[in-house]
């Protein structure tokens, strides 16, 4: 039997990384996404040459009719220092998946590309207890004035000037007093009613990263099904893992769903299998030769909508024989990740050849847009001319925290799932162009490959990180694997 045990921190990373053309401009783009929605999320765009002139961005839906009918776009700021970097913000106030449409204007003309965007609410944001005090004392002070507004007005309202009172007009001011008083005891725990359920509410659409199950099968098949949750009220929001959560996913890079093991804590295990669905909904896979020991589970799907999702799960394996990898399933094996260490730039893959990571010689920065590259070379040195394309893209990459907390699965293209990005260019409006730009670069020759990979990402925050780096040469997957200190 496996167990399945919450991660805990998000999965992934919360922004979104992109590079692409928008016609004849090349494009970096980041959506930080808020950590509330709706809330506000900051858009960086960069071109990689000076001929753009002004950047406008606006939010919409990915798919439905929120995708038809794009709001007029908000202005960037272009920034004086760096002409070729624009910067805004956009307010997202719908849950689930949302685009980033970017729309450029230059010396070529006018162009645009979309951004797929999960818009989720990551945590609620504490009221600080200063401004809570500050707050309260403000609506006692209105409570208080509008009671005594009210019982001075009943007292005193009817006297002539210079009269005092009568027994009558007091009588009248205590009546008045009591009911002003009752009223607004009533709004204040009206109010208070009402920020409790909006609370609820709020604690309710806070994004919970799925948890799977499984079990371990004879002949080596692991058996992956989604572990139940707890099942909200009906006044409350529709919960983020319903018990069809599984029903409608779309192929991503031609597989339901891409499966990875990482034999914890040493990360010196790596698996990327692509498990089938049977026929009640649950996932199977035959594991390959494994070694014993506690596996991490990430287990990642594209819905119809566009919202991607990495399940977790942790699974303590024996010694398994069973075959070695084929296909698109691949693995890798080697040293344990080191506290605080860099790898260096350099790792060697199974032919005797080698990969590269053209990283500058810069700490790393959490938080930032980083260009990441890597060179393949054969076993003498030079680069590889045999590159084919890994389930239609150049290369793949996965980011992993040494805690676990931190999993992005990315590729050349950046952090969303291809599945994601091909609805986005759906409804732009040269869809056809960008389709057929698309499917070219999904499609290339292994000829037309170079031997160079690259990757844009940022790491969500400082810590250690085991990178795995993965193409595909003469129909074998490789895997290059390098350790990082993210300051």
């Amino acid at each position: 039997m496996l167990a399945a045990f919450p991660v805990g921190a998000h999965v992934g990373s919360p922004d979104v990384y992109y590079e692409g053309n928008a016609g004849p401009y090349h494009l970096f783009v980041t959506v930080k996404v808020p950590p509330v929605v709706p809330g506000v999320a900051q858009v960086e765009i960069r071109s990689q040459f000076n001929d753009v002139t002004q950047v406008g961005i606006l939010a919409l839906g990915l798919t439905g009719a929120g995708a038809k009918y794009p709001p007029s776009p908000e202005t960037t700021e272009r920034s004086k220092q760096d002409p070729q970097f624009f910067t805004g913000n956009l307010w997202l106030m719908e849950f689930g998946s949302l685009q980033v449409r970017v729309q450029v204007d230059g010396a070529k003309g006018k162009a645009e590309l979309s951004v797929p965007v999960p818009a989720i609410s990551q945590r609620t944001m504490r009221m600080p207890r200063g401004l809570g005090g500050v707050l309260l004392s403000l609506a006692l002070l209105l409570a208080f004035g509008a009671v005594a507004i009210a019982t001075a007005g009943a007292r005193e309202a009817e006297l002539v000037p210079g009269a005092k009172p009568a027994e009558t007009d007091r009588h009248r001011a205590r009546v008045v007093l009591a009911v002003a008083g009752i009223c607004a005891l009533g709004v204040l725990y009206g109010g208070k009613r009402w920020w409790d359920s909006e609370e609820v509410v709020a604690n309710a659409n806070v994004y919970q990263v799925p948890q799977v199950a499984g079990t371990l099968e004879s002949g080596g098949r692991m058996l992956l099904s989604l572990l139940p949750t707890k099942q909200r009220t009906s006044e409350l929001p529709r919960g983020w893992v319903p018990s069809d959560y599984l029903a409608d996913l779309i192929l991503d890079h031609n597989h339901l769903m891409h499966l990875f093991l990482i034999r914890v804590p040493q990360m010196d295990h790596f698996l990327h299998l692509h498990p089938d669905r049977t026929d009640g909904g649950q996932f199977v896979v035959q594991l390959p030769n494994l070694p014993a020991g506690r596996y991490q589970i990430f287990a990642d799907v594209v819905h119809q909508t566009g919202f991607p999702t990495t399940m977790v799960g942790e699974a303590e394996l024996p010694d398994i024989s069973s075959r070695p990898v084929s296909g698109d399933d691949s693995e890798w094996a080697g040293a344990a990740l080191l506290a605080n260490a860099n790898s260096g730039t350099k790792s060697l893959l199974p032919d005797g050849g080698q990969m590269i990571w053209e990283r500058s010689a810069a700490p790393l920065k959490a938080g930032t847009l980083i260009d990441f590259r890597f060179r393949v070379e054969d076993a003498e040195g030079k680069p590889v001319q045999n590159l084919e394309p890994y389930m239609g893209m150049a290369a793949h990459a996965e980011f992993v925290r040494s805690d676990l907390s931190v999993f992005a699965h990315v590729h050349p293209a950046g952090s969303a799932p291809m599945a994601a990005l091909e609805l986005a260019q759906a409804g732009l409006p040269a869809y056809d162009e960008q389709t057929q730009s698309m499917a070219s670069d999904m499609a290339m020759p292994p000829a037309s490959l170079s031997p160079e990979v690259s990757f844009p990402y940022g790491f969500p925050k400082a810590g250690d990180y085991r990178l795995f780096v993965q193409v595909k040469r003469a129909g074998r997957v490789e895997t290059g694997v390098f350790d990082a200190h993210v300051e």
